[in-house]
């Protein structure tokens, strides 16, 4: 989905669409396609995301998108990747792969850049023009720095949808701080209600300001991909942690709002609502129950054989029972604690208000309900083996949102692309190269045996972050570049590779048949690795 569309589809595989602009090189819509995965048929699948985030948020985000169809390039940093990836232990089957990982980063695809180079930032740039949307999550003016913000690549990708999912915010006194999930909820409030009565602050047992950000950031981001199909345009987009933390106290931030109440710790019980908690049954386990209306409170009194209570004028109505909290509380835990949690299941079962026990994860993952709902998926990873990953939560009734492919290796999918044109290195021994198209073969040789052909307009990757658009040519062998040197410097025709030394003119030949002009030097400038 973009300003400018073309449609590929093949025998085997879902319709992929990609942006091409018709005054530039084709290079990276020939990545793309190549990326384009041939199973993704859900309700994105024609939308290609360019994925920058790490740790919890953004990946969170980008995984929402890749269930629904979408094609999620990861770039992660040479050698060492997202941070998530070191967050172990646990290790997944005796490997280095962390279960923190795995659990945000399905359905993508691993390419390494180094973004601080010359070559990496081409590369973005270049993606950014194929891609619908770009999600990073880097403190505020760290892509500016490298020429990767949001002007810059407005510049040359209009139709970008370009989030920003940062910990404060781009505005601000904050802005330039970075941020995690814990500082944001202790920030925005939600450590100082959360834990028990008279305890310390407590942090919410998972990342829940991290993930609501990526919930947050994911419908933001279908809603520009709404807007672009009527205005043509792309947009940038400002998700941060903070606001998200704020705007999540829904009831408890109104409560302060509009009535100076300071929230504060409940436990598991309701500042609004009793009753509306955790209770210690019998064997010392527990079982949660709630009564939002006056004929659940009668019900639940019905259930638990205490008629009486329901007909008290302390208990009559919801205000109540919050105003004598405390005495109907003391009822009510007694009452809880003469039979077991499995016995309570059994009375309650049928009753008009919500009840369940208190699982830890073994009982989560061993519930019936869940496991009849199919929710936990099974799918082979390339290092890890079979590993296990809670699928998406939503199901449609005609669309595809599912797991279709493991969290990527470090990298696994930049071999894919050195694969797809191999950018040969000269090599140091005297034995002779057998140049042929994406193989080097070093015992079998016989150079006389090559053929000096045109090779055309094609992509060739190299070292995790060098991409070159191939000019006219006569093999697909580049010269090699030092580190330090630039990307600039020209390569004359003599030094392509020990196979062309020689073949000058026959190239010239090659190009005059195929009335090739010489490339533009800007271009060439542009696109080289």
């Amino acid at each position: 989905m973009s300003e400018h569309q073309s449609t590929s589809q093949n025998e085997n595989s879902a319709s992929v669409t990609v942006t091409v602009s018709s005054d530039e090189p084709d290079t990276h819509t020939q990545l793309i396609r190549y990326l384009s995965t041939n199973i993704r048929d859900g309700p994105l699948k024609n939308v290609k995301v360019l994925d920058l985030t790490r740790i919890v948020a953004g990946p969170y985000c980008s995984m929402i998108l890749a269930d629904l169809g979408a094609d999620v390039i990861k770039i992660e940093r040479p050698g060492t990747g997202d941070e998530a990836r070191k967050w172990g232990p646990p290790f997944i089957n005796d490997t280095d792969e962390t279960c923190y990982f795995m659990c945000l980063n399905r359905n993508k695809r691993s390419v390494c850049v180094d973004m601080k180079s010359r070559e990496g930032k081409d590369i973005i740039l270049g993606l950014s023009k194929k891609c619908d949307v770009l999600i990073e999550n880097y403190v505020p003016g760290t892509l500016n720095k490298l020429g990767l913000g949001y002007e810059d690549l407005k510049n040359v990708s209009p139709h970008l949808i370009y989030c920003s999912i940062t910990g404060y915010g781009s505005r601000g006194p904050y802005k330039s701080r970075p941020g995690y999930d814990v500082i944001a909820a202790s920030y925005g409030g939600l450590m100082s209600i959360t834990g028990p009565r008279d305890g310390p602050p407590c942090k919410v047992g998972v990342a829940v300001t991290d993930m609501a950000t990526g919930l947050y950031a994911h419908g933001a981001i279908l809603a520009a991909l709404l807007e672009r199909a009527t205005t043509g345009k792309g947009q940038k987009i400002d998700c941060n942690l903070l606001s998200t933390q704020v705007a999540c106290l829904i009831n408890i931030g109104a409560n302060y709002l509009n009535a100076g109440e300071v929230g504060v710790k409940w436990g598991s019980s309701h500042v609004s609502i009793v009753p509306y908690r955790a209770y210690e049954t019998a064997d010392n386990k527990f079982i949660t129950v709630g009564s939002g209306s006056d004929l659940q409170f009668q019900n639940f009194c019905e259930k638990l054989d205490i008629h009486d209570l329901f007909e008290d004028k302390l208990y009559k109505t919801n205000k109540d029972r919050v105003a004598n909290r405390e005495s109907l509380d003391s009822v009510l835990e007694a009452k809880f604690k003469t039979k077991t949690l499995k016995e309570w299941l059994v009375i309650l079962e049928g009753a008009a208000f919500p009840y369940g026990p208190v699982n830890d994860m073994a009982q989560v993952f061993e519930d019936e309900h869940i496991k009849d709902i199919g929710l936990v998926k099974e799918i082979e990873h390339p290092k890890a083996g079979r590993v296990k990953v809670v699928g998406p939560p939503v199901e449609f009734s005609i669309s595809k949102n599912s797991v279709y492919s493991p969290p990527p290796l470090l990298g696994q999918h930049t071999e894919d692309l050195t694969t797809f044109r191999l950018k040969l290195r000269k090599p140091k021994s005297t034995k002779k190269v057998n140049w042929t198209e994406g193989t080097v073969d070093n015992e079998n040789m016989d150079k006389k045996k090559s053929k000096c052909e045109y090779g055309g307009r094609d992509l060739v990757v190299g070292n995790f972050s060098n991409v070159k658009h191939f000019l006219p040519g006569c093999c697909i062998y580049q010269k090699p570049r030092a580190q330090d040197e630039s990307s600039s410097d020209d390569a004359s025709d003599e030094d392509e590779c020990e196979h062309c030394f020689g073949h000058v003119e026959k190239k010239k030949t090659v190009l005059k048949k195929h009335n090739t002009p010489s490339p533009d030097p800007g271009v060439q400038s542009m696109i080289a690795a």
